[in-house]
């Protein structure tokens, strides 16, 4: 199994985050030597743990986040370091194969990328809106309201329906 990070996020006053669901990172979650089209193993992988409305692209170079649904980022091509957690997060270096799950409401923020990074996004079955949100820019209060009325995915995006994941989502 990958090597699995935890990182919790306060509420900063201006990026909500997710009070009781940590951010998920998977290292090395996925391998890619020889994968002709290294972004279509995310998509196969996500869609067939219930992950799908899926995109290719990189990260957005602004701070934003998702106040209605859970966000999955699947590194599929070069190399990231990505801010998460607002203007108090912490900036994670992120590499092929890596896998991030972003809970509603994370703040997250591309500071730099190699030319090559390809990231594969894909949000759960069923799970809400996935419009994107900027510091200032939403009301704090209903943004907070609204990412506690986000449901735990059914599965989660690695594992299925077991994993890190479905274990710290449902304390």
């Amino acid at each position: 199994m990958a090597e699995t990070e935890f990182h919790l996020f306060a509420d900063d006053g201006e990026t909500p985050n997710n009070p009781r669901l940590p951010l998920v990172l998977y290292r090395g979650a996925v391998a890619l030597d020889g994968a002709r089209d290294p972004a279509a193993v995310f998509e196969k992988l996500f869609g067939a743990n219930g992950w799908s409305e899926g995109w290719r692209n990189g990260v957005y170079g602004f701070l934003h986040f998702h106040p209605h649904v859970h966000e999955v980022l699947g590194i599929a091509r070069g190399q990231a370091q990505v801010a998460f957690g607002g203007v108090q997060g912490r900036v994670l270096d992120l590499a092929a194969g890596d896998v991030v799950v972003v809970p509603a409401g994370t703040g997250h923020c591309r500071r730099s990328a190699s030319d090559d990074l390809l990231v594969v996004g894909a949000y759960p079955d069923g799970g809400g809106s996935w419009a994107h949100a900027r510091p200032r820019e939403i009301d704090h209060a209903a943004a907070q309201a609204a990412i506690a009325r986000v449901a735990a995915p059914a599965q989660d995006p690695v594992h299925g329906a077991d994993g890190p994941l479905k274990e710290a989502w449902s304390r």
